[in-house]
Formats: structure tokens, sequence, C-alpha cells
């Protein structure tokens, strides 16, 4: 019916191309239209570019013009203008400063201006507390007068009745003249006592006694006076249990039935008396009213010498503790494991893993098969030592805990560490108890007693704490160090502890914290302490330094140093942990140079070869 051909042209209708819809002849294709608009573009960069190799030169001749019409600078003219632009941008700052300066002081001009000029209000209570301590600072010395009538202090003369009586009772109570007017002080120079008033019109006078008696007692009793009355009754204890009752008792009365007062009470009244009877009076009842106490005697200990070195650990050892029944002893190291030493052998039998940083504390429990431990990485863990492993954990530390104790007698665990904080918890349930805060640094040391206070804390602010454990309270603060406290230890059978800083040693005594004395010699970051029931006192320090002291007189009866192991470096030497045993013969030291030492005493040391040269000084220091 149709005859096709190959090249024939006919299209389907409604059919284009490949399936394109057919187009009216008019119009053209997309595809036109763009192969259109990239020829004009490529006309457009045509005529741009220069069409010869004389256009080219052109170009090039316009450049070099340019370039010499601009002028160029020397270096000096370079660094001119350099310096004038550090120059404007320094003004800009200072303006800028000046700006910010001037809007905050209109701000505080704006803030104050209304009550600016008006008077400071005064404080009653302020200036009263004000007053009160400067007369306790001043005139703490001649507080305490006699009582008596407005006699003059300065010009009035000794009555004669006091000079022929060998008896002191008019001085005591002298005999009481008629009041007359106020007494001018001797060689007292004038001045004005307000604006406007003259100097001849007026009268420097001096108070009565009286007056001065009845102000002194209304004021509170100053510092001194404290520290002077609570340094009294420890000289009269001193005395008591030396067994003198003469030292104890009151100086006995004269024949008129008057006690003899003490010299500064004789000078107050009214100057010394005359007769050489009352002086030798005076004197002897001075000399054993006010006879110091008695030095303390060094009691003799044998030298401590080096028995053996244990090494297996792999880092700093830098914790320790002894089983209660002195057979074996546990130590944590730096290498984050606890191993279980044999304490006769020295064998090592047994190794804990868990921690994943170093370990700072351990102790081991006097009524459970429990080994408590702590380590920087905020963890505090239960060992069963039955089954040999962890069974509990205590969280609630923000940082490494540094230091652990049990108490004596009730389930409680007391942590102190870096966030500042010492935590008591039920060891059973794990419950957080307290967290007793208030330290401002690391807490470096914790200590637990039966006895109040049944918690001490010492801390890298140089304070030591004691604690209430029921109300969870502080009840004393000691601020005598003036460097961080690293180690404290407790003493076995007296009511005292000892405490040990960068600065010296200090013994306190409980309940209170009241200051005894400073063992001074140590001059070393001592970094752990010791004491044994035979009041054997050690300190290791930093750099390898030991000294050991006798505990009642604080005699440094022989400083040593440590040895560090073969292969290790002289700045290994370090001590950071130490203890007794059971029986306070052997003393084990954890060491810097990975090892563990045991030291014991000289048993052929006898007081011929090693004497006591103790030199005690009456002036030592209290603070």
């Amino acid at each position: 019916f149709f005859s096709f051909n190959k090249s024939s042209n006919y299209r389907m209708p409604g059919r284009g191309r490949k399936g394109s819809k057919r187009k009216s002849r008019g119009s053209t294709s997309s595809r036109d239209l763009e192969e259109n608009e990239k020829s004009q573009q490529v006309e457009d960069t045509t005529e741009d570019l220069p069409t010869s190799r004389d256009d080219e030169k052109e170009t090039e001749e316009s450049k070099n013009e340019k370039d010499e019409q601009i002028p160029k600078l020397s270096e000096q003219d370079l660094e001119r203008e350099r310096e004038k632009e550090l120059e404007k941008r320094k003004q800009e700052q200072i303006e800028t400063c000046r700006k910010i300066v001037l809007n905050s002081l209109k701000r505080t001009f704006d803030m104050y201006v209304s009550n600016s000029e008006l008077p400071v209000i005064s404080d009653v209570e302020s200036q009263k507390l004000k007053l009160s301590v400067k007369i306790n600072d001043d005139y703490f010395l001649v507080k305490n007068l006699p009582p008596s009538s407005n006699t003059p202090l300065v010009s009035t003369p000794v009555p004669k009745t006091l000079v022929s009586t060998p008896s002191l009772s008019g001085l005591v109570n002298p005999p009481s003249t008629p009041s007359a007017e106020p007494v001018t002080a001797l060689g007292a120079h004038p001045f004005p006592s307000a604006p406007g008033v003259k100097v001849g019109d007026q009268k420097s006078t001096e108070p009565s006694v009286s007056a001065l008696n009845k102000l002194f007692d209304s004021l509170p009793p100053s510092f001194q006076e404290q520290e002077r009355n609570k340094q009294a009754a420890g000289i009269v204890d001193y005395r008591r249990a030396a067994g003198d009752p003469s030292r104890i008792e009151p100086p006995p009365p004269t024949s008129e039935g008057h006690i003899i007062p003490p010299l500064s009470a004789l000078v107050r009244a009214g100057g010394p008396p005359t007769t050489s009877t009352s002086l030798v009076r005076s004197s002897t009842q001075l000399s054993a009213l006010f006879q110091p106490p008695p030095l303390p005697k060094a009691t003799w200990h044998p030298p401590w010498k080096l028995m053996r070195v244990i090494s297996g650990h792999t880092g700093w050892v830098r914790a320790i503790a002894v089983d209660p029944s002195n057979d074996w002893f546990a130590t944590g190291a730096a290498d984050r494991a606890i191993k279980i030493w044999d304490l006769a052998t020295g064998q090592l039998k047994l190794t804990l893993t868990g921690h994943i940083n170093c370990v700072r504390g351990l102790v081991v429990s006097e009524r459970h098969p429990y080994l408590f431990s702590c380590g920087e990485d905020k963890m505090v863990k239960c060992w069963d030592l039955e089954y040999n492993k962890a069974i509990r954990q205590y969280h609630g530390h923000l940082s490494g805990v540094y230091s652990l104790s049990l108490h004596p007698t009730i389930d409680v665990l007391v942590t102190g560490g870096r966030d500042a904080t010492a935590r008591v918890w039920d060891v059973r349930t794990k419950a957080q108890v307290h967290v007793l805060s208030g330290h401002t640094n690391t807490v470096m040391d914790v200590k637990t007693q039966a006895s109040e206070p049944q918690i001490i804390t010492g801390s890298a602010d140089t304070t030591i704490k004691l604690w209430d454990l029921a109300a969870g309270s502080c009840r004393a603060t000691l601020t005598n160090h003036k460097k961080s406290i690293r180690a404290m230890v407790v003493h076995p059978n007296e009511y005292a502890f000892c405490s040990g800083a960068a600065d010296n040693l200090k013994k306190w005594k409980f309940p209170d914290g009241q200051f005894i004395e400073n063992f001074s010699g140590h001059k070393s970051i001592v970094n752990t302490l010791a004491l044994n029931s035979d009041n054997v006192l050690f300190s290791g320090g930093d750099d390898g330094s030991m000294c050991f002291w006798d505990w009642k007189s604080g005699y440094n009866f022989q400083s040593t140093q440590s040895i560090v192991q073969p292969g290790s470096l002289e700045s290994e030497a370090g001590i950071y942990a130490s203890t007794f045993d059971q029986t306070g013969s052997r003393l084990i030291t954890c060491e810097a140079d990975k090892t563990i030492k045991f030291w014991a005493e000289d048993e052929e040391a006898t007081p011929e070869t090693h004497p006591v040269d103790f030199k005690p000084s009456r002036l030592r220091k209290h603070w």
C-alpha cells in the first residue's frame, strides 16, 4: 500500500528522530541555541586577546610606562612608613583604653553620686571591738592592777608606814587617802583635746587606778593571756608529776595574815619595797614560784641498720600494710599491682591486679579477712583474701585517692584524695556516710582512732583538721605548719600524734590538738612517718634521708641515708611509705628505686659505743 525507501525522508506523524516530537520548520532547536551562545563567547574572548605580536609589544610598553610613573621608595622611607603605622596603631589602642576607663569611671560615679557627700556611718560595735583589741595589745601587761583609791601613779612618795613595817601588808592593801583633784601627769606633752580648743585652757590628767581597773575588767581576755594561762597550767602539771608539793601550793601567809604578792604586783602598787628583809623574802618566793620546769631527758635507743632488700615491683613502691597476725605484709606500687609478701622470708606469695593506675594506699582489717586499697584511678577497692578477688568498690571521689584508714572499732572506712575531701564509707553497704569538706587542697593523709577526735586529716593546704565522726563536722583546725602536710602518725599508747611536713615535725596532744613541741632537724620533704611502742619515731624524706627520734624528748639519735639498689639513679633514693611490724622491732620502707628495705636495731650497739649527745635548749620553738 505504501512503499518506503531507506533514503526517503518521510517520518511518521507526531514522531521525531529518536522518539522526539516533531518540530515546526520555522522553530530552532535548543542544541542550536547553545552552539550559537558558545560561538559568541569565543568571539568575545578572541576580540580581547592581541591578534598579533605588535599588539603584545604595545601592551608591555604601556605597563612599563605605568611602572615608571610610580616612584620607588628607599628602605629608610619604608621603615619610616612602618614606624608611622605602628605609632598610629598605638594611638588607636591608647584611645580605646581611655574610652573604656572613662566609661567605667562614669559608671562608678553614677553609682555613688547619690551618697558621695554624706558622712560615713559609724558602727558602735566595731568601735568597741577596735578599742578592746588595741587595749589588749598595748596594755595587757598592766591590766590586772590591784584595786585601790584615786592615788597618784607618778609623783606620790611611798608612805613611811610602808618603809618601817617589815611585812608587805601595806603594799597589798595601801592606806586609803581622801580623794583630791586629778593629778597632772608629769612630763606629759600638752595637746589639744578637740579642734578649736587652746592648749592653755585644758589640763593633761591621768586617770585613776580604779577607773583603769574597771575598764580592764570589762574587756575580754586577750590571746596572749589565754596562752599564758595554758602554759601555766602545763607547768603546774609538770611539777605535780615531779612530786614536789612546795611548787604546787601557794606561798605561805605572813604573820599578819597577808599573802606576799609577786614582784610585778609590788611595782604596780607603788614601787619596790625599800627594806632588805622584804626584798629577800620576795626573791625567795619568786624563785620558788617561777622556777622553770625540768628539761626532758633523752632515752637511749640503739641505732638501726639495713638488714634485707626485696625487689619485685616495676614501679615506685607507694603503699604498705602489715597483717595483724604479723605473718605477711602487702605493698602497692606505680605498676598498678598489689603484692603480698611473707614477712619472715621476704618471698612473694600473691599478686593482685585490678587497679588501672598507681596504688597509693593499703590497709588490712583486724576483724575481717579484707584488704582495702585506693589509687590514683579514683577507685577504692575491698579485696577478699579468702578468694583473692575484689568484692566491693566505693564510688564517689572526683579525683585520685591518696590515703585511707579503717576505724578500729566500727566498720567504717575513711578515704582522702585530690578532690580536697575526706569521705566516710560504710564497709558493708558501700554507702557514703559523710563528706568531710573544708580543706582547700589535696588531703594527703587520714588517720582514725577509737576516742575523740575519731578522724584526723592532713592536707596540702598546710592545715590539720580534727573531725567529729557522729556529726560529720570539724571540731578544730591546726594551722601551725607552713608547708604541706604529707604524713601523720598516732601514738599507739599515748593520747597524742605527730605530723610531718617540709618545715619540721610537730607533736600534738588530743583532743583539742594542743601543740606540744617541734622536732627540728630533718632538712627534707617528709613523705612518711612511723612510730612503735618503744617511742621510736621514724621520718623518711623525699631525698632518701632517714631520721630516728626519741618521742619523749625529741632527740634525733640517728640520721642516715638510704642506699639505692645497683643500676638505679641517685635521685631514686626517695622514701614514700614506711611502717613498723606488729612487734616494733623491724622497720619496712618503700622507696623510689622499686625496692622494699628491712631495717632492724643493731644488737651490738651499747650506750658506751653510741652515747647520748642531747643538749636541749630552754628557748625551744613552739610554733
